[in-house]
């Protein structure tokens, strides 16, 4: 097995700049359980516990900072972009609701959300010729321009995590990842 993708996994307490190729910080908390529970199904010993599920949670955390470290380089935040992909997604305008049910938060959040990027220009309300109570939200030019900075830099984050990983070692990531559904 590749080692990147079980040094990944075995610190549980360092700070993780692996994706970026940068070296892993040494672990005070060392699990060396990924190699034989995701091949081997070996049994812990008496006494001991698997710490996976901790390494995961660290793991995603420190994912989440590079996320959000490579959009900022761009001028976003996560929140940011996820509601400029999914305007572009679509195609066209979506009421704050809408966006508030395809992202996962409340309707206040969103509206709040969408006055930031209306502040930026990144968005515009609309109306809903439809129906006069709906308001919906427009990407902008700039926003479309915002949108694709952003996404080319998370296109470089998954070319570094692509080259730092080897593709055997993504396919065993897949699997433990699957094991958690």
């Amino acid at each position: 097995m590749g080692s990147s993708l079980h040094r990944l996994l075995r610190c549980a307490t360092s700070d993780f700049r692996l994706l970026a190729g940068h070296n892993v910080t040494p672990c005070h908390f060392m699990i060396d359980m990924y190699h034989s529970l995701m091949n081997d199904r070996a049994t812990l010993s008496a006494g001991q516990s698997d710490t996976t599920i901790f390494s995961l949670l660290h793991a995603a955390h420190a994912l989440e900072d590079r996320v959000e470290a490579s959009l900022e380089k761009a001028g976003l935040s996560t929140p940011k972009f996820s509601v400029l992909s999914a305007l572009v997604a679509n195609g066209g305008p979506l009421s704050l609701s809408e966006l508030a049910n395809r992202l996962s938060c409340v309707r206040s959040n969103m509206t709040q959300l969408v006055d930031r990027l209306e502040s930026e220009g990144l968005v515009h309300r609309v109306d809903d010729p439809a129906d006069r109570r709906i308001v919906k939200a427009a990407i902008t030019e700039s926003g479309r321009v915002k949108h694709a900075a952003g996404a080319e830099q998370l296109d470089e984050l998954h070319r570094d995590f692509a080259a730092n990983v080897d593709e055997q070692d993504r396919v065993a990531f897949g699997r433990l990842l699957s094991a958690l559904e």
